[in-house]
Formats: structure tokens, sequence, C-alpha cells
């Protein structure tokens, strides 16, 4: 079943209370102070069963202008307005404001309630209703039906209800976008149960003993319990008025404001795209970096509005604009919001969200206007696009999609296979369908590439570089699943090679040129005329004072290409130079059966500074093996 809201609006005094109470049997003046002065400074809450069976959940709203902000935090989620008009006074300041609001809030049905036609003559109420009809031209509620009645002598309210189901049965469900959401309207502490909240549900649903978030101090609890219409229930619908009774959380934590979510589906912000309308009815100018307050869900948040290509906003004029605040706001894309003015308080303005996350914009840009423009209006793979390309070589998962676009993730699914299809954007992590957008993806592999030719040029003797200093020389938050992606789809391509955990370009080569190719001839001079007695490494470098670094680059290459033969930190040997030796030691113990430290020394004349070295590398390399004080081959030929 559809679950709807009916909110009242109207002038303070305009008997919205009293017409609640009739139809209902609640008095929503819940508190001492209402009673005391007669009229609504809290929001209060009843349902109606209509004739068609339908329940509606109604939020009741205080007219006073200085309760506005009340006002709009009821209006919020309701469907459907019931626009309440005295008879004996007429259309006045705050029907007006009231009727802007809903306007601004997206609401599209409603009916007129004209209430205190028993202090009125007929020919009075006729003349009001003319200028009720003259005063909606022109807005959601024009052809609304104007049900005259009065709530002390119980006229009217048969006709008012069924009015009342009509008008909700033509209401269209709203699109859900799949993210629970239910911003926090009242708190209270119930006896025996602990702290209870309630509001209407924006979208989805929720059920007892799920885990929830509170948004934005991030307190996380679970739902102890639920009801909705004063009846408990297992599970609450996007919709309805919503009691629930949370766990484990003190009541002084929690205001009018926070918004209750799932954890990871929604993130607070302080910085929105909007497309804002400036209402016809203000008397001046809007200026660039104005001070208005935000109206969004049941908070209210003092902003500075920035004209993205505009100095200021005439009356009626609509507009991109970003919404800077001063503190955190819990949003998602196309919700509706209402803006007022810093001082003196009133209804200035309103719109819809384009996106809830975005970065600081340059003004006057055109690029950012277009991409507002497709956001706003633009197919879903377009739109999907325009934020992967916000967020860059980061990518966005398919939660941050649906919390960025307003759409439901199912929806966003399909989309993405069109973009997948048409190599718009790349699936970078299929748990939580994390995407990346081709153009960034593309950078990624040409940066690499330019990095890598680079690095060649700049170490000459160096065959690759690290996949880690690689990542690190792109500048960036590269993911690691990003990175490796590339490397793999380069390495596919044979644009790179990745030799464990080095990498370098397919056709690149260690060359060695003038004083390079000189170096490496003079060191292989040096282990070929030492033979088996060569010097240690730090003494070779050190022969070549200001080369270092190049004699210690060229002894890694010749090791890699196998002319020197590491057997120790400081001990090389030319390769013909160990082949030798090593053929000398085979002999032997072919011969002998065995070898000692000395016989060792009787085939080489070498001292123990390299018998021992050398007979452990050729342990290390399988040509012999130790037993007790002496080897023996460890295959016999």
């Amino acid at each position: 079943m559809k679950h709807f809201v009916l909110g009242t609006a109207g002038h303070v005094d305009h008997g919205k209370t009293a017409l609640i109470k009739a139809l209902t049997g609640v008095d929503t003046d819940r508190l001492k102070e209402e009673k005391e002065r007669g009229i609504t400074i809290e929001l209060g809450f009843a349902s109606l069963n209509l004739p068609s069976g339908q329940t509606v959940g109604i939020v009741d709203v205080p007219g006073h202008e200085k309760f506005i902000k009340n006002m709009v935090a009821g209006a919020a989620g309701i469907d459907v307005v019931m626009l309440v008009i005295a008879a004996d006074e007429g259309i006045m300041p705050q029907t007006k404001e009231h009727l802007h609001i809903c306007s601004l809030l997206g609401i599209t049905t409603g009916i007129v309630a004209l209430t205190k036609i028993d202090l009125v003559e007929k020919d009075w109420l006729e003349l009001v209703k003319s200028e009720i009809t003259e005063f909606l031209q022109g807005s959601f509620l024009e052809n609304a039906p104007i049900v005259s009645v009065s709530a002390i002598k119980q006229e009217g309210l048969a006709e008012l209800i069924k009015a009342i189901d009509a008008a909700v049965s033509k209401i269209n469900e709203k699109a859900d976008d799949g993210i629970f959401r239910l911003p926090v309207d009242r708190v209270f502490t119930m006896k025996g149960f602990g702290t209870v909240i309630t509001g209407t549900m924006v979208s989805d649903h929720i059920k007892i003993g799920e885990e929830i978030e509170i948004l934005p101090e991030a307190i996380t609890t679970r739902i102890r319990g639920i009801q909705v219409h004063n009846q408990p229930v297992e599970e609450a619908w996007s919709g309805q008025r919503t009691a629930i009774n949370l766990q484990g959380i003190e009541k002084s934590t929690i205001e009018r404001g926070n918004v209750l979510v799932r954890p990871k589906t929604v993130w607070p912000s302080q910085r929105l795209d909007v497309f804002v309308e400036f209402l016809a009815s203000n008397s001046k100018n809007l200026k660039n970096r104005a001070l208005v307050r935000l109206h969004t869900g049941t908070s209210e948040i003092i902003a500075r509005i920035i004209l993205l290509d505009k100095d200021e906003l005439a009356p009626g004029q609509k507009v991109f604009a970003q919404l800077v605040l001063e503190s955190e706001d819990v949003i998602v894309a196309g919700d509706r919001f209402v803006l007022r003015s810093y001082s003196p308080v009133t209804t200035i303005g309103g719109g819809q969200i384009i996106d809830p996350l975005p970065l600081k914009h340059k003004r006057q840009n055109e690029k950012i206007i277009a991409d507002l423009n497709i956001l706003q209006s633009g197919s879903l793979p377009e739109r999907i696009s325009v934020i992967m390309e916000r967020t860059g070589f980061s990518g966005i998962n398919l939660r941050g999609l649906t919390f960025r676009l307003g759409v439901n993730a199912k929806k966003i699914r399909e989309a993405l296979e069109n973009l997948f299809s048409s190599k718009k954007a790349i699936l970078l992590d299929s748990e939580d369908t994390t995407v990346i957008s081709a153009y960034f993806y593309n950078q990624l592999e040409e940066l690499i590439g330019k990095n890598l030719a680079a690095y060649h040029k700049n170490n000459p003797l160096q065959e690759g570089i690290s996949k880690e200093q690689l990542k690190e020389t792109l500048g960036r938050a590269i993911s690691a699943k990003l990175f490796n992606l590339a490397l793999r789809s380069l390495g596919k391509k044979e644009t790179i090679v990745s030799d464990k955990d080095n990498v370098r370009l397919a056709g690149h080569q260690v060359q060695l040129a003038g004083d390079l190719d000189s170096l490496r001839h003079n060191i292989a001079r040096i282990y070929s005329e030492a033979g088996l007695t060569p010097p240690s490494l730090t003494d070779v470098v050190n022969n070549f004072k200001d080369q270092k670094a190049k004699a210690q680059s060229i002894i890694k290459l010749m090791l890699k290409d196998g002319d020197l033969i590491k057997i120790n930190e400081e001990l090389c040997f030319p390769r013909e130079v160990l082949g030798k030796l090593r053929d000398d030691y085979k002999a032997m113990l072919v011969k002998d059966g065995k070898a000692t430290p000395a016989t060792f020394k009787d085939l080489t004349g070498l001292s123990r500074k390299y018998i021992i070295p050398l007979m452990e590398y050729f342990d290390v390399n399988k040509l012999t093996v130790r037993v007790g004080d002496h080897r023996i081959l460890r295959e016999k030929t």
C-alpha cells in the first residue's frame, strides 16, 4: 500500500489545529505553552482513516511567522498539503509564505480548507472564495477544491474528508532512491523504553533490529522498536510517519535536524551544488556570497550562497549555485530545500540539490555549468559520467553513486553496463562496484608510460624501476587496485614489462655510451686482472672517486648480466674465472672423493679469506655438500 503524509499550512489562528482535532479527535497542541497561548508552536501529529481504506499521517504545523522554522521542518516530509484559510480574515502573510514553501519543496497536490465559516455571512464567504481562487492562479493549487468547513459546528467535515481522499488517490508514489533516511523532527524519552525519535520516512524501509547511524554526529545504534500511527510494527516504509525506539542512546545526543541512515550510505557535507529559484515576490536582488538560512529535511543551517555565473540574482531568476554551510548537513541528490534570508528572516527561495558532495568550483566556468546541466537533466549514463569525472582517480562505488545521484542502485547498475560496453567506464572492484572514468584511467596509463620513459632517461644504467617507486612518481592518491590494474593492462598491451617487483618499458635496454662504457671496461679489467683474488666491492667503487654512484650502478648491471658473480656482500668474481675454478674443483673431487680447506688451498693457492667464501658458494650452488669437516660432490657424475 502507498503511504502518504498530509500537512497543514496557513496563517496563525486560522484554525489548523482545531480542524485536525475535528477530523481525527486528536489535539496536536501538546505543550503547556501552546495551551496557554492558544497557538501552535511545535509540530503536532495525528492520523486519519479515509473512506478508501487509506490511512494518512498528518503533520500540523505552526502558522505564526516566528515559528516558520518549525513549519518548514514539518512540511519537508509531506505529500499533500491542506492550505487552511480562515473565512473571517482571508489571505494573510503566512498564507502566502507557506504556499511558497510548499511549492519550493516540490509539493504538487493539495486542497484548500476554508475554515470558520460560522463567523461570516454567506455573501462574505463567496467573496473570500473568489479572492482565494484568484490568489491561487498559477500555483500548484490553482485547480484544488476549496471546501468550506467549521470545526466548531462540525460542518463540511465529510466533504473535506472526501476531498482529502480524492487528492491522496491522485498522488503518484515517489520514486524511491533506496537510501533509508528519516529526518528527526522530535526526540523524547518514554518510561520503560528510553529514547524515541519521530519523523517521516523519506525513502526505503527499516526493520526492528537493524543497525543505523545518526548523522552528522556519526553515532551508531540499533532499532529497538517501531511504531506507525501509534501501532507497533516490525518495519516501516517510505512515506510513513514513524516513531523509532533507539537502543542505548541518550536523548541529549540527538536533536531535530539529525538524520537516521544505514551506515555508509550517506555522507555529511558542508558544500552543496544546487539549483536555486529566487522567488519573484522578493523586493530586492540577492548578491553573490550573501548569507542565507538553509532548510533541508528538519534542519536549519546558516550558509553562504556562491552564484556560479552571476554577481546577483533578480527576483524570479533560477540559477546554479554552491552553498557553503556553517555546519554539516545530511542530504541526498534530488532532495528539496528552502532558503530564508539571514535578517530579517523571510522565505526568499529554494530549489533542489544537484550534488551533495562537490568540490569547490571556480565561478564563471562554462564546463562547471555544462556539468550541472547534465546532472540536473541529462540521461543517467551521462550523469554517472559527470560524477565519475568529479571523483577522478579515486573512483566511486555503487553506494556513492546512489547518494550523489539520488537514483536507485538497480537503475545505476543497468546504466553502468552500458558505460562498460561503450568503454566509458572501468570496473575497478566488483565487490562494491567501484568504477572509474575511462578518461582518467587512460590518463593514468599514459602517465605511467611517461614516468617510465623519464626514469629510463635519467637512470640509463637501471633496467627498471620498482613498482612502489613508480607508484610514488604518479603523485596522486592512486589506490593499489587501480595501479595494479593499469600495470596488468599495459603488460597485456606489451607496453611495459613487469619483472617481479620491477617495471620497465617494453623497448627499454640498458645502453652504455661514452664515459659509462669506458667505466665498465675499467671495472671489468680490475676483476679480470685480479683473477681469484679480487678486491672488495668497496675498494673497487672507491677506485672511482667522482663516479662512485655510476660505478655501483654498472657493477649491479654486470651482476645482472652475469659478467660478474657475487658470492658474498663484498666479493665478486668474473664469470669465466669462477667457471674455470668450478671445473677444476669438480675434477679434484671426482679424483679424491672429497675436499677440505687445506686441499682447496693446494688447488688454488688462495688464503682463507677466499677459500671459505668460495667453498660455501659451491655448497649453496649445489656442486658440493658438507659432511663433517669436508665436502663431497652433491651428485656423482
